[in-house]
């Protein structure tokens, strides 16, 4: 048989008697393997690719994001629909529904055609070994990024059971049909996984590119430790977390990390961020949209469509949206709330309402990165630091706000205060359900136009994603989540 190579993203589609190989990898759109990889502008475009698979509406590009606040609870939904993720809202999508079949499907796409450019890199004498080692370091940089995204979503939170089945841990390219096979490892060794290919990634990443939106578009060595301190954080392992954010995080005020022509820091305009040319200090790592009807999502696949043009979603009255510093007017955070048609609070963050669109994704912000280094280091009692890391955000987009001595004066008050500005801060970026988990709390109940949705339990099956139907009929090795 003949090998191919993918060169576009697809998504393959699956139902509970679907017998197609899972990791087939001669779609419609692809090219023999002989020529994939044959120069240097089409390894490079093999390397291009990871990155236009984060893009897939159903992953990073779109809905993935959408699918974690509406399983969180900052979010009512108003369609009923289940195309339209009602089910997830719901808390009670089966193995079958395609939303669990699409965004297992889409990351193991992404994490085997990372395998298939780490093996060719390591044989090519078309580019040069330091320029090969860069494109590995960027695969390796997508395979743990779409690992700890798939390890959050189909298995239990490290926290609560870091020995419980966790993924198949493919690390090998598969270019033939015939080797879906393989069983689960445990959250801890995929978590192990995750955090060897970071540091590796690290060591042979470049420090920058040439353009700034290189620079935000593709991994360089901030990006790989930027990410390691939200699967430290994710772990609890906040001594690493601090020694990570040590390395981007400048020691004193103003807080930011410089290294040859890269600055990355906390943007003096909260709202520029959002708008704009999307390629300022404070993005860390983005999903692009270029000027092409092709790269972008559908209209029910967009962050805006969900969030502001339909919406979909809106924002829970009893929720984070409640909080002052979303209704003073003094907090830039603010003006990024609005109010629908229907009289309902929204999301403003991502804001091109008409097709195309092409609101960037942020991915990773500065501003996470410095709410990460002062969890953990109010969890590990050095709280000065923590509280004039958490100030700088906050300050930020509020620059006379000063935070009520209560809030910050014993450690337990301080994470609480750290948590409920991560809420404010990264409202609607996908991180509230990831910041659940990682606590192992109860997902509250909430309310929306198409009724309530009940709590999940930690022990409850519904906490984490079924296993999708169409990895159980493609791997005899596959056991399901209980």
């Amino acid at each position: 048989m003949k090998k191919y190579i993918l060169i576009s993203c697809f998504i393959l589609m699956f139902s509970s008697a679907c017998n197609d190989d899972l990791l087939d990898t001669e779609p419609e759109t692809s090219i023999p393997e002989s020529i994939a990889f044959s120069t240097p502008a089409k390894i490079l475009a093999q390397t291009n690719n990871l990155y236009k698979q984060l893009q897939n509406q159903n992953f990073y590009g779109g809905r993935f994001i959408v699918f974690n606040e509406q399983r969180a609870d900052q979010f009512g939904q108003n369609d009923g629909n289940a195309a339209t993720g009602s089910a997830v809202w719901n808390q009670n999508v089966a193995s079958t529904n395609d939303f669990v079949n699409n965004v297992w499907a889409i990351g193991y796409t992404a994490i085997n055609a990372s395998n298939i450019l780490i093996s060719k890199m390591n044989e090519t004498t078309i580019i040069s070994k330091e320029l090969a080692k860069n494109y590995i370091a960027e695969a390796k940089f997508i395979r743990a990024f779409c690992y700890f995204s798939l390890i959050q979503t189909y298995a239990k939170p490290y926290n609560q059971d870091k020995i419980s089945l966790g993924l198949p841990l493919r690390l090998t390219p598969i270019t033939t049909s015939g080797h879906n096979d393989l069983a689960r490892s445990s959250v801890e060794m995929v978590y192990t996984q995750i955090l060897k290919d970071l540091d590796e990634a690290e060591t042979d990443l470049p420090v920058s590119y040439t353009t700034p939106l290189l620079n935000t578009s593709r991994a360089k060595k901030c990006t790989a430790i930027a990410l390691k301190t939200r699967v430290l954080l994710v772990q609890n392992n906040f001594e690493k977390v601090i020694t990570e954010s040590k390395k981007i995080v400048s020691s004193t005020l103003p807080f930011q990390y410089t290294e040859g022509n890269l600055t990355q820091k906390l943007e003096a305009n909260y709202t520029a961020i959002f708008g704009g040319s999307y390629t300022g200090t404070e993005a860390v790592f983005s999903i692009p949209f270029a000027n092409s009807t092709t790269e972008t999502p559908s209209a029910q696949y967009s962050l805006a469509y969900n969030y502001l043009a339909q919406p979909i979603i809106f924002l829970a009255a009893a929720g984070i949206v409640s909080d002052p510093a979303l209704n003073s007017g003094t907090d830039a955070r603010s003006g990024l709330i609005g109010i629908s048609a229907a009289n309902q609070k929204v999301l403003k963050k991502f804001s091109v309402t008409t097709a195309p669109f092409r609101d960037y994704v942020p991915v990773i912000r500065y501003a996470e990165i410095l709410l990460n280094y002062a969890e953990a280091a109010a969890n590990t009692n050095d709280l000065e630091t923590s509280k004039a890391l958490l100030k700088a955000v906050r300050n930020r987009s509020d620059p006379n706000y000063v935070f009520p001595e209560i809030d910050i004066a014993t450690k337990e008050s301080l994470i609480a205060t750290i948590q409920k500005e991560r809420d404010i801060e990264l409202l609607g970026e996908g991180f509230r359900l990831m910041d659940l988990q990682r606590k192992v709390q109860t997902l509250p109940a909430k309310k929306g136009s198409i009724g309530t949705a009940p709590l999940v339990l930690p022990t409850s099956s519904n906490y984490i994603w079924p296993i999708p139907s169409g990895e159980i009929a493609t791997n005899n090795l596959m056991v399901p989540n209980p």
